[in-house]
């Protein structure tokens, strides 16, 4: 992976001295694909990795499952999460399962410790195993499995890419990012699904459109809508307790609809802006990843002052040693270029 055309996002100080830097890459457009601003490479091809979830959501919704399943807010922000594996997450996804005539046993997810530290904690005490249930993708795979009763396909190896629902998927995302399907190169996320490769800017358009879907036909534009007035109503369930992306659509009211990906990849919608954006750190660092995003939404005036400040955990985190003592700080060093 080269470097030579990233841009320093974050910089780890530690009393005088600056003690790392992490790189990466930025995009943001508008609803139509121009690009308001960038950095680094704005064109850098990489997995969008979970930031593709909302997308994901689309075709259940587009072809009716939200009434079809009677599918709660809360249900339909959780297909879209990585979330903590908190009780009222586990719970939710069964009840989209049950929905479906479905139960935990479908789920082809991997077992996984819920996010949430006290949450797996309490596994252990209780001697508890963590089941897929657990896993922060549950709620992905529970409306994969939920799609593919609608279509009246098999829900066996429904995580396989020629399956109806990842082919359904796979031609939603390319049509929402406006990208070819050949020019979407496939790998397996780490819940067994298909990951999809995209340039930054192509995801950015993909969220931009989401937040804005006027120019889509009738159904995926209600999608979209659902999909984004759900999270921005349910936030808690499209992450958890002391989760970034909760709390952004918190601080924000539900104005900006943002979602973290593995690897250092976060996406976000700016629904009222018609504006979209996704950044890409090299390292693939999650400590350096929210103040990267928060930084940007702040310089792209996404974000106020007042709810940046809300954010200071996220935008400006301290470092702190074992002993608790602040030490040094993650200090956000983007400049983004209109």
């Amino acid at each position: 992976m080269s470097t030579h055309l990233s841009a320093p996002f974050v910089a780890v100080t530690r009393g005088s001295l600056t003690e790392s830097v992490h790189r990466g890459h930025l995009a943001a457009v508008d609803a139509s694909g121009r690009l308001i601003a960038g950095a680094g490479d704005s064109r850098f091809y990489t997995y969008a990795r979970s930031t593709a979830k909302p997308l994901q959501a689309i075709p259940l919704l587009e072809m009716g499952g939200a009434e079809r399943y009677a599918l709660t807010e809360p249900e339909i922000a959780l297909i879209c999460a990585s979330h903590n594996g908190e009780p009222a997450h586990t719970q939710t996804a069964l009840s989209i399962l049950g929905k479906a005539g479905l139960d935990v046993s479908a789920l082809d997810c991997g077992p996984q410790e819920p996010l949430l530290k006290r949450e797996a904690d309490k596994l252990k005490y209780d001697h508890m195993p963590a089941t897929a249930i657990h896993n922060n993708c549950s709620g992905k795979h529970a409306g994969m499995l939920a799609l593919a009763r609608l279509m009246q396909a098999s829900t066996h190896q429904y995580t396989r890419p020629e399956h109806p629902v990842q082919q359904k998927m796979l031609h939603a995302i390319s049509e929402m990012c406006e990208v070819p399907v050949s020019d979407i190169q496939l790998g397996i996320d780490g819940c067994g699904v298909p990951v999809f490769a995209m340039e930054l800017s192509a995801l950015a358009l993909g969220y931009a459109k989401l937040g804005r879907p006027d120019s889509l036909a009738p159904a995926r534009a209600q999608a979209c809508r659902l999909i984004v007035q759900a999270i921005g109503r349910s936030p808690f369930y499209l992450a958890g307790t002391d989760r970034f992306d909760t709390r952004l659509a918190e601080v924000t009211g539900g104005r900006i609809i943002g979602k973290m990906g593995a690897e250092g990849v976060f996406a976000a919608a700016i629904p009222a802006e018609g504006a979209g954006i996704a950044l890409k750190l090299e390292d693939g660092a999650e400590r350096a990843l929210y103040p990267a995003a928060a930084e940007a939404l702040l310089q792209l005036g996404f974000l106020t002052e007042e709810e940046a400040e809300k954010l200071r955990p996220y935008h400006r985190p301290d470092v702190v040693n074992r002993r608790g003592e602040i030490v040094g700080k993650l200090e956000p060093v983007i400049r983004l270029a209109r």
